[in-house]
């Protein structure tokens, strides 16, 4: 395209020369220019002008001159024009991936100023709006944990007290939830069902394998089975008050990474009783820690937003995460029999790779192998921002459903 722009107070006048690259010959039956008016910000159609067909027949290689006017609304405000071929019967070029004249033009106090404008297509568009969005999509989640810091030390300190007010064992519940529960599993798997690994087969071996596995999950199932709720639970924040709601799944993170520090201080009690030594290589905890939350809170983002929508995602979760937990390696060893095409499937689990890990800085003085330490941090990058544009753009509608 050769374009001309002019303007004339609030008339956009575009001359432009469009060649038939094509090997059909254009009529003014078949092809016509014409015009759409968007919004540049919400990319929200706005009008359509009318079609203009060419004067007369113009074969391959030809050329035709299109001289249109486009008036504005007296309203002040930026606009983009999509000038674009329409061929019958397959309707809008730009539409079909083609190249079409984007111009950008600015209305205020009855004049009209020209902006910008290019040859371009959808999917340039879509690319160069993704790229843009970019910096904000990494910038949101993490500022939505910064500037709300305060605000969600003090619930997730909330949550845990409230959880268990008025209970004989008070605060003291958030110690032995996980002890207990711990206690369980160890019983049913190495008692009862005598279950065994680790390097000298023992039952001392086991406990210790067993609950380095543990404390992961501890981290991750707490925070996840309740995730679906959190929303509906404080329905009277989404109604009433101007309120960062998604704060309310990092409360729920940070109570459960309050619990697993529990558990680990009672592990790391153990293992100084049973092994009178706890490896340096456990000052590489953080560089596990970080992305177990970031995962985490991915999840809790995703399903508390799913949950406003779906009443029975609670019931379900129950269900996901009791198989979930059977599919990672904690009541029993890495390297249990297992068919290659189901042990292939369970190392994509970030669970797995988090008890391989854990028990690695743990239990056997090694620091973390390097590429899963990698694939567990990409896992956790991405799931953390997906999860948080996921609630952002449901967030809105909210209030409608509840």
């Amino acid at each position: 395209m050769n374009v001309q722009l002019r303007v004339q107070a609030t008339v956009l006048e575009i001359s432009v020369v469009v060649e038939n690259n094509s090997r059909h010959t254009w009529t003014p039956d078949n092809f016509s220019l014409g015009w759409q008016l968007y919004d540049p910000r919400s990319s929200v159609f706005i009008e359509e002008g009318a079609w203009t067909p060419v004067a007369a027949d113009v074969p391959p290689g030809a050329s035709a001159r299109f001289d249109i006017a486009i008036p504005f609304l007296p309203d002040s405000g930026e606009y983009e024009v999509y000038l674009s071929p329409i061929q019958q019967p397959d309707g809008w070029g730009y539409a079909r991936g083609e190249r079409f004249l984007r111009v950008g033009v600015e209305a205020r106090e009855g004049q009209l100023r020209i902006l910008a404008h290019e040859i371009t297509t959808v999917r340039s568009l879509r690319w160069r709006r993704m790229w843009a969005a970019l910096p904000k999509l990494v910038a949101s989640p993490v500022r939505t944990v910064v500037q709300n810091r305060r605000l969600i030390r003090s619930m997730a300190r909330r949550d845990i007290l409230a959880r268990y007010r008025g209970s004989f064992g008070d605060v003291f519940w958030t110690v032995l939830n996980p002890l207990l529960l711990m206690a369980t599993y160890f019983f049913v798997f190495g008692i009862v069902l005598q279950t065994r690994f680790g390097p000298d087969q023992s039952r001392t071996s086991f406990a210790l394998y067993f609950l380095a596995g543990m404390l992961p999950w501890l981290a991750f199932s707490e925070p996840v089975g309740r995730a679906a709720y959190v929303i509906l639970d404080h329905r009277n924040f989404v109604k009433k008050l101007v309120f960062p709601l998604d704060t309310l799944p990092v409360n729920q993170v940070v109570s459960g990474l309050v619990t697993e520090l529990f558990g680990a201080a009672v592990f790391i009690a153990g293992l100084l009783i049973v092994r009178h030594a706890v490896p340096a290589t456990v000052l590489w905890l953080p560089v596990l820690v970080i992305p177990q939350l970031l995962f985490t809170l991915g999840v809790c983002w995703f399903l508390a937003a799913l949950g406003v929508y779906m009443r029975d995602l609670g019931q379900i979760m129950a269900l996901v995460l009791t198989l979930w937990f059977f599919i990672t390696p904690i009541c029993y060893p890495e390297s249990a029999k297992l068919s290659p095409a189901i042990s292939a499937v369970m190392r994509q689990n970030p669970l797995y790779i988090l008890v391989r890990l854990y028990r690695e800085v743990f239990l056997e003085g090694r620091a973390p192998e390097l590429y899963p330490l990698l694939k567990l941090w990409v896992i956790a990058l991405v799931l953390f921002f997906l999860g948080h544009v996921w609630f952002y753009r449901l967030r809105k509608s909210f209030a409608d459903v509840i």
